[in-house]
């Protein structure tokens, strides 16, 4: 969709013959294989972007690897946890680091990454949450930081079929999370059955594009016909006073207002 609105296209992966199968596809682009949680391929990714188009205006996250029921806390191992870590989380800081000051030199730019509902922990897990999560913080902190800069950053969780939502094993994994009570019953059926990424990819052009110049630091949702947005955490106050005339609180205070803000929730 980027490219048919006019931009020059880097395309990446790590399997090389998938890059380029989709360089082919994709009109005036280029494709360059390997990882970009490695520090030397994302300074290549950008690298060349400039060599090819002039500039870099748009970056697009859109990583990441399957955890599935072998990441959870009780069978995960310390390597598996980190591929993930790195799958999710470390593609995305690297390039943003590749990226971000060559934006702020040309006086603007938008980059785009991809999370999952799966930050929420609703699904248990361990790397692909924690990694999913983590874009998002950076994410809101890379626009935080790079807004005076006219430098936007933006999240989409999308909901689409890929090869990662495909396969017995994937099946597999979605109906023991709905027998676990973890996956509702209309959810599991949108996960069985997720819709084309076509429906997700206008959100991810309009956030790179011009039209979305004042929209920054948010998370969106794009699953279907569905665009979401979530609300930025903010606390809630349980209990209240002020230190320089109380003591701390005690732990049996701490319970019962607890308690009572969990009843009233």
């Amino acid at each position: 969709m980027l490219a048919e609105q006019g931009a020059g296209v880097v395309v990446n992966a790590r399997d090389a013959d998938a890059v380029s199968e989709a360089a082919q596809r994709i009109p005036n682009a280029v494709g360059l294989a390997g990882s970009p949680a490695e520090p030397d391929v994302a300074d290549a990714l950008i690298d060349t972007c400039v060599s090819e188009f002039g500039r870099i205006d748009m970056l697009v996250n859109c990583a990441g690897t399957a955890g599935l029921a072998a990441e959870s806390i009780l069978k995960v191992t310390s390597a598996q946890f980190r591929e993930l870590i790195d799958a999710h989380l470390g593609t995305v800081f690297e390039t943003c680091r590749a990226a971000a000051p060559l934006m702020v030199a040309q006086g603007g730019g938008a980059i785009v990454n991809t999370s999952s509902f799966a930050f929420l922990g609703d699904y248990g897990g361990t790397g692909y949450p924690a990694g999913k999560g983590g874009v998002n913080a950076l994410t809101m902190a890379l626009a935080a930081e790079l807004r005076e800069h006219g430098v936007r950053a933006n999240v989409v969780c999308p909901g689409a079929k890929t090869r990662l939502s495909t396969g017995p094993e994937y099946q597999a994994h979605i109906e023991t999370l709905n027998r676990r009570g973890m996956l509702d019953d209309t959810s599991t059926q949108a996960a069985l059955d997720a819709p084309p990424p076509e429906y997700v990819a206008p959100t991810y052009a309009y956030l790179a594009s011009d039209l979305a110049k004042d929209v920054t630091g948010q998370i969106f949702i794009a699953a279907g016909g569905f665009v979401g947005r979530f609300d930025r955490p903010t606390p809630a106050i349980v209990a209240y006073r002020d230190h320089r005339d109380s003591p701390p609180w005690t732990v049996d205070e701490l319970h019962a207002h607890i308690c009572r803000d969990s009843a009233r929730g």
